[in-house]
């Protein structure tokens, strides 16, 4: 059980007679890139939701490093490690590069609320946030304004800022969601690089993304686990190929 970071138990959540996530019994191993993947409304970002509790669980538990968090709140969820990612990028737009990740520092401080104190204050965790900058190759742009960059740098901004939160596990929503083929690949090298050392989960459209990247994938289909393996695995499931349909179907064949 030692190397389970995160487990789900029967984990489910109904909306007014309407079941959203059903049963779902996941567990992510220390160090791992697990991928959440399945058609549209199959109960991914409920799920993340979920693990993160914006939203409650009707019923289930949820294990995070052997210790039940399925009633903590959201505050605590994110103090013991557990950082999430949005679809929407999530980075302050006039601030500089650097100071947005200096805001995600601050927790180190225990000054995150202390809005009117100098920001001279802040310039200690100058040193660690250019770290995490040239960790995302983005040390060179500290200084230019956020509202400036191409959208895949924001994108990387938001990891470094994730990163600066000192995650052990990292959730990242949809991470190269509207991103031209370029920035595809920076951003999936650049999680396989930050990865080292830290356990990830993600959900993903992008198969070729998930085919490069993830150690183990769990396919949803309305709310419930469908199918878990490896892409090997997965990719060849009849029951998911059949779910995928179509061109998604092709795709995830495509990107063997």
């Amino acid at each position: 059980m030692d190397d389970v970071i995160l487990e789900t138990k029967h984990l489910t959540k109904e909306f007014k007679g309407f079941t959203a996530v059903s049963n779902v019994n996941l567990r992510v191993k220390r160090g791992d890139i697990h991928a959440l993947i399945g058609p549209n409304g199959a109960g991914k970002t409920t799920c993340f939701n979920l693990l993160t509790k914006f939203l409650q669980p009707t019923t289930g538990q949820i294990i995070f490093n052997q210790q039940d968090i399925s009633r903590a709140a959201p505050a605590s969820i994110a103090r013991r490690g557990i950082i999430r990612s949005f679809q929407i990028s999530a980075v302050f737009p006039h601030l500089t590069v650097l100071e947005n990740v200096r805001v995600g520092l601050q927790r180190r401080l225990h000054t995150s609320f202390h809005f009117w104190k100098s920001s001279q204050s802040l310039s200690t965790l100058d040193d660690r946030a250019m770290a995490l900058l040239d960790e995302v190759d983005l040390g060179t742009l500290a200084d230019t304004q956020t509202v400036d960059l191409p959208y895949g740098r924001k994108r990387a901004l938001e990891i470094a800022t994730t990163l600066a939160m000192e995650p052990e596990l990292m959730l990242l929503d949809e991470p190269t969601q509207g991103m031209g083929h370029e920035d595809v690949s920076r951003v999936t090298e650049l999680i396989k690089k930050v990865s080292t050392g830290r356990t990830i989960l993600m959900v993903e459209h992008n198969m070729a993304v998930i085919s490069g990247i993830s150690d183990r994938i769990t396919v949803l289909q309305r709310g419930s686990i469908l199918a878990e393996g490896s892409y090997r695995d997965v990719s060849s499931n009849p029951q998911v190929m059949e779910a995928y349909m179509g061109s998604a179907s092709a795709e995830l064949q495509g990107a063997h």
